[in-house]
């Protein structure tokens, strides 16, 4: 296991860095990386890592998220109003319409599997997105608008959008049944996520006031009570839902509201965690593609991608209606 560990580290790392020579995205260089250590190709990664893949993706991104809280303002979620409560939803029907439109006629596909796929592809990365838009605030950019915010709020319901939506044609299309009650999970999710995330950073926010306390412990805590917030989504299976990435992103802007200099600090601790984080997280998702299932349909499949992404930017600019933003900007956000 260790000596994988290390080929994850070095390997992604030199991926990464290669990639950057060549002014392409370093994840890209990870992911690559990923597919030809994993277990379609070389297979080069001990298999007891393979087995927690899944578990080790989903801490990075629970570094990345809390990092994210830590550094919204509510003042900047404001400034982006109406449009960041559209940019939630708008641009993921209209990708999934796209699919509707598109799948039949490259793939052959049913109406069900078609919204089924579109679910699946319409899913925002928040490991993506995040790291991106908070290097953008770091530098200033986008500042005046909250252009980084603004992204950063839709695509984090996005995904509770769309994993409910997914949730709910996955069991039209097993058992031929539709549970309209199913579609509660989306403002549940989302509500019960902000206020329980809001609540417990005004807790620890509070813990840590009293006393002088090692930044070191108010990461591990943060990181703790993270994993919690994340069982307990995995917890609320009816039709009431609650969001444990929501919560996590909650707890870190109620935190930082009240203690900035704590949250300021805890951030750049997670900064660094994010850097091996990043690695394990993009490395393992390449080992996980079988490059050689990929390739069969391969230029339909991203012909596909880069159709519905279209529909998905059309979305994108039905949200920036009525705002601010100048075109540059607008463009920037599709």
């Amino acid at each position: 296991m260790l000596f994988s560990i290390a080929l994850i580290l070095l390997l992604g790392l030199f991926a990464a860095k290669v990639c950057g020579y060549l002014k392409l995205p370093p994840l890209a260089g990870m992911l690559v990386c990923g597919i030809l250590i994993g277990p379609y190709c070389f297979n080069l990664i001990d298999s007891s890592i393979l087995n927690i893949s899944a578990e080790i993706r989903r801490m990075a991104l629970v570094i990345i998220l809390i990092r994210a809280g830590l550094n919204l303002k509510i003042e900047d979620l404001k400034k982006a109003g109406r449009a960041a409560v559209l940019m939630c939803f708008v641009p993921a029907v209209m990708e999934i319409c796209g699919m509707v439109l598109l799948a039949p006629v490259l793939f052959g596909l049913s109406l069900t599997d078609s919204i089924l796929l579109g679910t699946v592809i319409a899913a925002v990365s928040p490991a993506v997105i995040v790291p991106h838009m908070l290097k953008i605030m770091e530098e200033g950019y986008g500042k005046k608008k909250a252009i980084p915010q603004l992204i950063l709020a839709g695509a984090s319901c996005d995904d509770v959008f769309v994993i409910v939506l997914f949730t709910c044609f996955a069991n039209i299309s097993a058992s031929g049944s539709f549970e309209p009650f199913m579609l509660l999970r989306i403002p549940t999710s989302i509500i019960l996520g902000i206020a329980g995330g809001w609540l417990l950073g005004l807790s620890l926010s509070r813990l840590f006031k009293e006393r002088k306390r090692d930044p070191a412990v108010l990461i591990l805590i943060l990181l703790s009570v993270s994993f919690i917030l994340l069982k307990a989504e995995d917890m609320m299976s009816g039709i009431i839902g609650f969001s444990g990435l929501i919560a996590i992103m909650a707890m870190g802007m109620s935190f930082a509201l009240t203690d900035h200099e704590k949250a300021s600090t805890a951030s750049m601790g997670f900064s660094a965690l994010w850097k091996a984080g990043e690695i394990f997280l993009f490395v393992l998702v390449g080992a996980a593609v079988n490059i050689r299932y990929a390739m069969l349909n391969g230029t339909r499949a991203i012909l596909l991608i880069l159709l519905v992404l279209v529909f998905r930017m059309a979305g994108v600019l039905l949200c920036m209606i009525r705002t601010s933003l100048n075109r540059k900007e607008r463009c920037f956000c599709m």
